[in-house]
């Protein structure tokens, strides 16, 4: 029996003789209040009805018949029944008040308020139809009025711990979280151990940011009640809000062996164990939700989101669309949509999509980047940049847009803003501060110093960047370039530096130190300013020695490199699938090595039944053994990954086929690179699928082929 409900058995208890009294139903009504005011629901409903079968129009039994119906929760017995007893005895306050509950009980809010008002026209200072009241208008989600009923109850009852209590819901549902706190601190200075008001007193601590403060106040809410299933999940959200994601999936679990049902808690033990990286238990953690309550657009949209994470951008789009089905104004749904329609290449739809987006909420950040990247993928650049600039005045220190901005600034050829722009990748989640006590080198003379330049993304990165350690070392300063262990064996000579691997322990002294990508800003580098002379990076001769008898013996020596990394966040626009280069490997007189190091399980069959490429990728140990091929090949093609660096830094002709608008190092609208003289770039154009961009490759080195082949066949001079 809850709590309101023990309330009206109370009340009516106290009530005697509303109807005309037959002795023998008297001592039958009399015995069944006796037996409900111990809980023995069962013999009072027994005695109630044979009350009623010898006095009809008893109206106090119709009403705790009603009543017990309310208490086992067939409130829609409870409704006829009072309600009967209301069309003999007008007069009650009780009565109304109590028909009001069951009303409530079957959700009909707006009837209840109807009941509780005649209640109050006949007892006006009754706390407790006042509170109940304002439970049905919360419940209905108007909260001013709401407030203004519990205050009216606190009024004749300033202790009553359930009207502090929801005062403080209505208060916190119109956004006065401060208020809110404090009248569940009322409620718990009357009664310390009220788990709902400590639960409700949590939410309203999240809400203030106060997340420690929270998590203690779920912490004794469920030291009271332990098994509260609300509190554990909210007890999770905070564990979540916190990033501390198996904690917060414990307490998930934990609201889900109390209520196993928990539509919410299904969906954001996804979303936990999304963050966990464990993205197969996340969907079928989101697919459980959706079992339970299939109508849960939140779910579905989250859903979505791990799909597309997974790259089943078909699967990711149906999903946001049974979100928008079910929530047409949707915005994070449809902002989240574009994303995924932006990767299917559908971009038009995808503009749309964040328009719609922002039509809804036209300040949202997320949208507005999405947008932004749309833009660009329609070259719509001016607009793009803009539309950066609007959410800088909205939220200047928004990580992501603030570089997106400085990624499009680099892309235009804008180094004189783009590069210090670009020192906004440091507040990005992915930085890792390395805490030295040493101060940052910004350009200042440090002759005689010894300065360590560290790696800090991927390999082509470093390759790409490590070219400014020359710079620094003409000035006279002693350096120390840390690269990934992958490298060191290839780089370890590289300008006479001294070369070391990442995670040596100790690091050797030093004095200063420099992020590698942030020197081209230390130096203020320019397109015309750019340190292009290559080769600055050489092959070990013995790593080249012991290749040699594995590559072809004769035709125009290509390597071939089709894929990056697949976790990379533009993997779905720049790997290119192994079977799309059949008519590059179909071409007479050239010959293909493979410089993949990993082929995908999507590529495997098909890499392995061309004749044409010989698989070394098995053998790669470092990039020692990577250049070691490439110099001794005629071209390297390759799509954009630490592979077109490496052939660039060589001095290599190298190939470099590129999406519709690539990464920031390979600009705008040109064939060739400032960064790297023997590279010739291939992108596609606003309309070319890759099929176009390998047709052009496979034309220009088919007369290459051919060209190498002829000059081979001559005879030697006499």
């Amino acid at each position: 029996m809850n709590r309101k409900l023990r309330r009206a058995a109370a009340a009516a208890a106290k009530r005697t003789g509303g109807s005309p009294a037959d002795p023998r139903a008297a001592g039958l009504f009399s015995a069944g209040l006796k037996h409900h005011q111990c809980g023995r629901l069962a013999q009072a409903e027994a005695h109630y009805r044979e009350t009623l079968a010898l006095q009809p129009d008893h109206a106090d039994a119709l009403h705790l018949l009603g009543v017990i119906a309310s208490q086992v929760g067939r409130h829609d017995v409870a409704v006829d029944l009072i309600g009967r007893a209301i069309a003999r005895d007008r007069m009650s306050a009780l009565y109304h008040s109590n028909h009001g509950l069951a009303l409530a009980g079957l959700k009909r809010f707006a009837d209840a308020i109807e009941s509780y008002d005649r209640a109050l026209s006949l007892r006006p200072d009754d706390a407790e139809l006042r509170y109940n009241r304002g439970n049905a208008l919360l419940a209905l989600g108007r909260p001013c009025e709401a407030l203004e009923a519990y205050e009216r109850a606190l009024l004749t009852k300033p202790d009553h711990v359930e009207a502090l209590c929801n005062r403080g819901a209505a208060l916190a549902a119109l956004g006065q979280s401060d208020e809110a706190l404090s009248s569940y601190d009322r409620a718990l200075a009357v009664a310390p151990h009220f788990s709902e008001a400590l639960a409700n007193r949590g939410n309203a601590l999240k809400a203030l940011g106060r997340l420690d403060d929270a998590l203690s106040s779920y912490e004794r809410a469920l030291t009271a009640r332990p098994g509260d299933a609300q509190a554990l999940f909210n007890r999770g959200v905070t564990l979540h809000e916190l990033k501390r994601f198996e904690e917060a999936l414990a307490s998930y679990d934990d609201a889900l062996a109390a209520s196993p049902d928990h539509s919410e808690a299904l969906s954001n033990r996804g979303d936990a164990l999304k963050e966990l990286g464990r993205l197969q238990e996340a969907l079928a953690s989101y697919d459980r939700a959706l079992a339970v309550r299939p109508d849960y657009a939140e779910a579905l949209s989250n859903r979505g989101n791990l799909l597309k994470l997974l790259r089943r951008f078909d699967d990711a789009l149906a999903s946001y669309d049974a979100a928008l089905r079910l929530r047409p104004d949707y915005p994070e749904a449809l902002s989240n949509r574009a994303v995924t329609l932006q990767a299917l290449d559908r971009i038009d739809e995808a503009l749309a999509s964040c328009d719609r987006a922002l039509a809804l909420a036209s300040d949202s950040v997320a949208a507005l980047i999405n947008r932004a990247s749309v833009l660009q993928e329609l070259r719509r650049f001016d607009e793009a940049l803009s539309t950066y600039d609007r959410v800088a005045a909205i939220a200047p220190d928004h990580a992501e847009a603030q570089i997106n901005r400085a990624l499009l600034l680099l892309l235009s050829g804008d180094f004189a803003e783009g590069w210090p722009a670009y020192e906004w990748r440091r507040k990005l989640p992915s930085w890792a501060e390395r805490g030295f006590s040493q101060g940052e080198w910004t350009g200042e003379d440090i002759v005689g110093q010894r300065l360590l330049l560290h790696a800090e993304q991927g390999f082509g990165d470093t390759i790409q960047f490590a070219r400014f350690a020359a710079l620094a070392a003409a000035r006279g300063i002693d350096v120390v370039l840390e690269v990934q262990p992958r490298l060191e064996p290839l780089l370890g000579g590289l300008f006479g530096l001294q070369v070391i691997a990442a995670g040596r322990d100790p690091l050797p002294p030093f004095d200063r130190h420099c992020p590698l990508l942030s020197l081209p800003r230390v130096f203020a580098t320019t397109l015309a300013s750019i340190p292009s002379g290559v080769p600055y990076i050489i092959a070990p001769a013995d790593r080249i020695a012991a290749w040699a008898p594995r590559l072809p013996g004769d035709g125009l020596r290509v390597g071939l490199a089709w894929s990056g990394h697949p976790d990379n966040v533009r993997d779905h626009e720049r790997s290119i699938p192994f079977a799309r280069l059949a008519p590059l490997t179909a071409i007479p007189g050239a010959r293909f090595v493979s410089l993949q190091k990993d082929i995908r399980a999507t590529d495997a069959d098909d890499a392995r039944r061309c004749g044409n490429v010989i698989d070394l990728g098995g053998g790669l140990r470092d990039f020692a053994d990577t250049a070691a091929i490439v110099a001794q090949l005629d071209l390297v093609i390759t799509v954009d990954t630490a592979v077109a660096h490496l052939a660039g830094a060589m001095g290599k002709p190298v190939w470099v086929l590129l999406p519709r608008v690539p990464d920031f190092r390979w600009l705008l609208d040109r064939a060739t690179s400032p960064w790297y003289p023997s590279a010739r770039l291939f992108r596609k154009g606003q309309t070319d699928t890759w099929d176009d961009v390998i047709a052009g490759v496979a034309k220009e080195l088919a007369a290459r082929a051919a060209s190498a082949s002829g000059t081979r066949e001559q005879p030697d001079p006499m």
